[in-house]
């Protein structure tokens, strides 16, 4: 099985939207109350509007080889990060922001070592 889809919840769908399509993702459902954005691998996220008041502790990533000019765009486009391109431990370079309702994304690359880390366990069956 295949992890493909993730719903974030927003306090404010059009900002959001605005948001994601500026980050250049394809928006490909569009409701007063639901978005759906599809990634270049085809996988899928989505948007939620909600009333409540909510805290995500989740952290949504998205990966790129093209890791510093995407970011380098998005901050042309006036994008605020908490962190630039940092090198982290386990061998990822990874920068930091939030979407318009506060869900924490990292904007990464990690090549071989996301699947291949030098960690990695062996399985035995």
């Amino acid at each position: 099985m295949n992890l493909n889809q993730i719903t974030l919840p927003v306090c404010d769908i059009e900002k959001a939207n605005q948001f994601y399509l500026a980050m250049g993702f394809t928006q490909i459902v569009k409701t007063p109350h639901y978005s759906r954005f599809e990634c270049p691998n085809k996988a899928t996220f989505s948007l939620l509007l909600t009333d409540d008041t909510f805290t995500n502790g989740a952290v949504i990533y998205f990966e790129s080889e093209e890791l510093e000019e995407w970011v380098a765009s998005l901050k042309d486009k006036g994008f605020e990060f908490e962190s630039t391109i940092t090198e982290q431990r386990y061998l990822w370079q990874e920068a930091v922001l939030k979407d318009p309702s506060g869900n924490k994304i990292k904007l990464y690359w990690a090549g071989s070592n996301r699947l291949n880390p030098p960690w990695r366990v062996e399985i035995i069956a």
